[in-house]
């Protein structure tokens, strides 16, 4: 007999999608703490971004502003009660303090809200489950085909499964095209049909080839990657000039969709404005959203052929630096402990890191100093 689907209610949805907006947790963590799959979460996290601004466009009757306050005290409330139960129990340091530290009794804090003010998964509580398990080994397998993809971006589904049976993973073909649709990432290389624009998508031709590069703000790029976290994943955004490698913004999110990459690149364009802003052709980068902050600037928009990462070289030689120099030395349990780490490296990147390719000097010199010195693309 098919199990009863379980109906959530609005309350309940809108707290998990601006859980999952507010983006210090992954998809995974947030599946374990509020026993919600990531794939709906996700979509619940999608509907609020689409849904947003109907909230402001209706007209209602005004409150008064005692019931409009209310609620608002009721949280304080709440919240003063929580953080004084969180500094008796502020001694537990340790994995094992933490975990003797819930209290399953508690009359107004569960176990859930306990484990989230102690910093604890719920899992090293509880008794890890077979769907636990799985994901745990699912996430393994990704890193590695992150490890590989990042020396090797011509790995499709077929020769990545083959060379992941050779690292001894019990692996099958489907299962590795899944994981890798959902870490982002398609082997370079020609394809049947993939000269193809969608439909839906608004394409344009990419304008680099033989350019030569002689300037900053000649040409920005940006792209999206998957980082690999013990606690699951996040993808990052970059914004990246191609004279100087200079990294003009960069944003994280939990899911793969266009609004961390708008933001990212609003955020870029506070500096200043390129002349050609080059991308590839996935969903993210030819929506609306994105595509209306480059028209609005009247920058002109280039975009890779489908399945050639190559296009923007830049970029992806960034990636690989970013994990060999960084991620791949690190291991981040927690989304705060990533940004920080990423911050800090993104500054000695931009400012201190030297680049053969720039006369060992730094892209933060080049970008706004430099204006001599063509580069050939």
């Amino acid at each position: 007999m098919a199990a009863k689907r379980q109906r959530r209610s609005a309350e309940f949805k809108s707290k998990v999608a601006f859980a999952a907006l507010k983006g210090d947790k992954t998809l995974a963590q947030l599946s374990g703490e509020f026993e919600v799959s990531a794939v709906q979460i996700g979509q619940w996290k999608k509907q609020l971004l689409q849904g947003g601004p109907e909230i402001f466009q209706r007209k209602g009757t005004p409150m008064d502003v005692e019931t409009l306050m209310a609620p608002l005290y009721q949280e304080i409330g709440r919240l003063k009660m929580e953080l004084d139960w969180l500094k008796k129990k502020s001694q537990a340091l340790t994995l094992e303090g933490k975990r003797t530290s819930i209290d399953p009794e508690h009359p107004s804090i569960s176990v859930r809200r306990q484990c989230d003010l102690l910093d604890l998964n719920r899992s090293s509580f509880y008794y890890a489950s077979s769907s636990a398990t799985e994901t745990a080994e699912n996430l393994e397998i990704m890193e590695l085909i992150d490890g590989r993809y990042t020396c090797a971006p011509s790995y499709g589904s077929r020769r990545m499964t083959a060379w992941l049976r050779r690292q001894g993973q019990d692996v099958n073909r489907k299962r590795i095209g899944r994981l890798m649709r959902l870490m982002g990432l398609e082997g370079i290389g020609p394809k049947p049909g993939t000269s193809k624009p969608h439909p839906e998508h608004e394409i344009y031709p990419y304008l680099l080839r033989n350019a030569v590069i002689v300037r900053p703000n000649q040409v920005w790029s940006t792209d999206v990657t998957y980082l690999p976290m013990s606690g699951g994943f996040m993808y990052l955004a970059a914004v990246i000039d191609w004279h100087s490698r200079f990294v003009l913004s960069w944003e994280l999110s939990n899911t793969l969709d266009a609004e961390f990459c708008v933001v990212a690149l609003d955020r870029a364009l506070r500096q200043g404005t390129p002349e050609i802003f080059n991308t590839d052709q996935s969903c993210q980068f030819t929506s609306k959203a994105f595509l209306s902050l480059l028209k609005e600037k009247e920058i002109r928009i280039s975009m890779d052929g489908r399945g050639r990462a190559l296009d923007n070289i830049f970029v992806e030689r960034f990636w690989r630096t970013l994990k060999y120099e960084w991620l791949y030395l690190n291991d981040y349990e927690r989304v705060r402990d990533l940004r920080c780490g990423l911050r800090e490296y993104m500054d000695f990147y931009n400012g201190e890191r030297l680049h053969s390719s720039l006369n060992y000097r730094t892209p933060r010199e080049v970008h706004f100093a430099d204006r001599e010195g063509p580069m050939a693309v």
